[in-house]
């Protein structure tokens, strides 16, 4: 079932995030939706309540344009009926206007993006309103982005740029954005991190004080970059020399001061390449690519169940059934 983001985080505020999600495949739709219903590659039926999770499938503008948008949304729409039992939000990531209104009018997402942050203040809130105005008018929510997250993915290549607490109030008001990313800290890609520096948890508590009584902030840029599947590409033939992430002990710290959101996507790409490079290490005569395709689909999906745990969303799904109703 699809639901806009509003829904799900009047659930999670203050008690736990919700794992954002991109993708681009047939392979990462299953895994994902397996994942979020407890089904892992010992147990992929029947769901276990106990991992089940909501979740927020993302579709950056990268991912729109590597096929055909309508490839990606129709493999949605077969898994929302393979998994009817899943509740989910569908999210354009990062859009620039003219992809906001694509999606808006497209009648599927639920939920879209305008990353107008690397404009002034004033054209920040300007161009975030237009795209207010048409989503709401069509029932559709929409995040927003103060401050910038350094780090490069995909076509995002930014420094970083701390969001100002004192302005976050003025912003949201003004918008009229239904949810707020913030940058405390994090950054896009796999290289996150120098050192043991973390998330500013200062700045995000002074902005959860300036901001309405709970309003819901996004942290983009969260993958954690585990040692594990970055050391297996390495093993493999791959070159992630000091790759680095977001400590996942800081995910329900952060959960805990207002962030309902937290988007995850480097992850979901470490995982595939592990998979895939070991496979045709391992078997070079190997040409089919339904073997590793169903290895990654398997690992992915114990992954997510590993992560919706250190959100705080695994569990929550039954919870959030009664509270939608």
């Amino acid at each position: 079932m699809i639901v806009t983001t509003t829904e799900l985080f009047k659930h999670a505020y203050g008690k736990y995030a919700i794992g954002a999600y991109n993708i681009n495949n047939l392979e990462q739709i299953v895994g994902l939706f397996r994942g979020n219903l407890g089904k892992s590659a010992k147990n992929e039926d029947p769901s276990d309540a106990s991992k089940s999770a909501p979740f927020i499938i993302q579709i950056s503008k990268g991912a729109r344009s590597y096929t055909d948008k309508r490839f990606l949304e129709g493999l949605i729409r077969s898994a929302e009926q393979v998994f009817p039992e899943a509740i989910f939000a569908v999210h354009l990531d990062h859009g620039n206007e003219e992809a906001c209104y694509d999606c808006i009018d497209s009648g599927f997402y639920s939920s879209v993006m305008i990353d107008a942050s690397a404009e002034e203040f004033e054209k920040n809130i300007e161009i975030t309103r237009r795209v207010v105005d048409r989503a709401h008018d069509k029932g559709i929510v929409v995040e927003a982005e103060l401050g910038q997250l350094g780090g490069v993915e995909e076509d995002i290549v930014a420094s970083v740029k701390l969001t100002d607490p004192s302005t976050a109030a003025e912003f949201i008001d003004r918008s009229g954005c239904d949810s707020l990313a913030v940058a405390i800290g994090t950054s896009h890609g796999a290289f996150k991190f120098s050192g043991k520096q973390g998330l500013h948890f200062d700045v995000l508590a002074e902005i959860q004080k300036a901001i309405p009584a709970n309003f819901p902030l996004v942290m983009h840029g969260s993958s954690s970059v585990p040692q594990e599947w970055v050391q297996r590409i390495n093993n493999a033939g791959g070159q992630l020399a000091g790759a680095s992430g977001v400590n996942e002990a800081e995910y329900l710290p952060a959960a805990k001061l207002g962030v309902c959101k937290i988007n995850i996507d480097t992850d979901g790409r470490l995982v595939w390449c592990a998979i895939h490079r070991e496979e045709f290490l391992a078997n070079p005569q190997n040409f089919d690519l339904r073997p590793p395709g169903k290895k990654f689909m398997a690992a992915y999906a114990d992954y997510i169940i590993h992560k919706n745990t250190v959100l705080g969303s695994a569990g929550q799904l039954e919870s959030v059934r009664e509270f939608l109703k």
